[in-house]
Parts: structure tokens; sequence; C-alpha cells
């Protein structure tokens, strides 16, 4: 490698390096004090960086949120509902997207508990990157929709656009947490609770 390319490519890494030291600041400090509003000052001090290099990683408060945001995503499933165009089948799908959903759920529910709270304490910031993130989701959970239609998989009485919309609603973070928490049920057994509530509301038999 030209000696350019490498200095490039450790500028890179190091860039990265901090922007992971960061964002893990952020979801470590969302779980010592949830009921907290974040301070970039305190990110800042337990990242290890200045202020003034949060600000230059993620350009806002509400860029760090979207940060955040699209990494809960990419680190554990919330991605994923597009990468079951794979199945052939779209209940086969859709089934694949829930449960591989749940324990994302699970394994970052302090995170998730903490920001859909905080959102309506910080509309601008923490609220837009749960509505980013709700709005990845209903997308697809728009596209499951429309894949049982095309594969006559819905119930008649059912649109693609009411499937959309019922599917939204058994799919979320907060019917999870209602089966997980307020009812103290495994993950596993949320996992099938949450199928079998998505096949009644919108399929037709098989």
């Amino acid at each position: 490698m030209a000696p350019r390319k490498y200095e490039q490519r450790l500028r890179a890494d190091a860039a990265e390096e901090t922007r992971r030291r960061i964002l893990d600041a952020v979801y470590q400090r969302l779980c010592e004090a949830p009921t907290e509003q974040v301070s970039i000052e305190r990110v800042a001090a337990m990242a290890g960086v200045s202020r003034s290099t949060v600000y230059l990683v993620f350009g806002s408060r509400a860029g760090l949120f979207d940060a955040l945001g699209d990494d809960l995503r990419s680190r554990g499933g919330f991605d994923r509902t597009a990468d079951a165009a794979g199945h052939t089948d779209a209940r086969a799908g859709l089934r694949e997207a829930i449960r591989t959903s749940v324990p994302v759920f699970a394994e970052h529910r302090q995170v998730l508990r903490a920001l859909y709270s905080m959102a309506q304490l910080d509309p601008e910031s923490v609220g837009g990157a749960v509505r980013r993130m709700g709005e990845a989701r209903a997308a697809g959970m728009a596209w499951h929709a429309q894949r049982l239609d095309e594969q006559a998989a819905l119930r008649a009485d059912v649109t693609a656009i009411d499937a959309a919309h019922l599917l939204w609603a058994v799919t979320g973070f907060e019917f999870f947490d209602q089966l997980y928490a307020g009812r103290s049920l495994p993950a596993e057994a949320v996992a099938d609770l949450m199928v079998a509530a998505a096949e009644r509301a919108v399929c037709g038999r098989e």
C-alpha cells in the first residue's frame, strides 16, 4: 500500500474508532440514567473526546441521535425486513423479519425505552430519531404487506394498506415491551406471539 493511502486508511480507522466510542458512550449513558436528558458534555467526557469533537463527527445533537438510530438498526435486525426478499414465500419472510427483530428489542430494551420516553421531552433531536426509526420500520411493513398481497396470502377482508397498518401495530417495540416486560415473558415466547398476532391479523389460511 502506498504511504499516502496507508495514512488515509489510518485516519479513517481513527475517525471510525472515535465515532464508535461516542456512540458507545450514548448507549452507556442511556442505560445508566434513562430518565435524564443526554448531555453532550457528559457523552464527550465518557468517550474521552472534546465536546467540539462530538459536533465535528455528528454535526449536531440531532445528528448524534440519528446516528444512534442507524446504529441500532444495523446492530441487529431493524434493517432486515428488506433482507427477507431472499424468501420466495412472503409469509416466511414476514416471520423471519419479526423473529429477527425480537432479540434486538430484548438486547437494547433499556436504550429503546429511554429513547421512546425522551422523545416527548426532546422532540427535535431524540424525537426526530425515533420518528425516522419508525418510518424505516413502516416502509418495511408496507413492503411485506405488498408481498403478501401479491401472493394472495392476505385475508379477503384485508387490503395491502390495511395490512401495512396492522403489521406496524403488532411488530413494534411497544407491542414487544408489553409482552416482554409487562407480562414477563421470555423473548422466544414473545417472538412466537408476535408472529401469531401478525399472521392472524392479516393472513388467510395457508
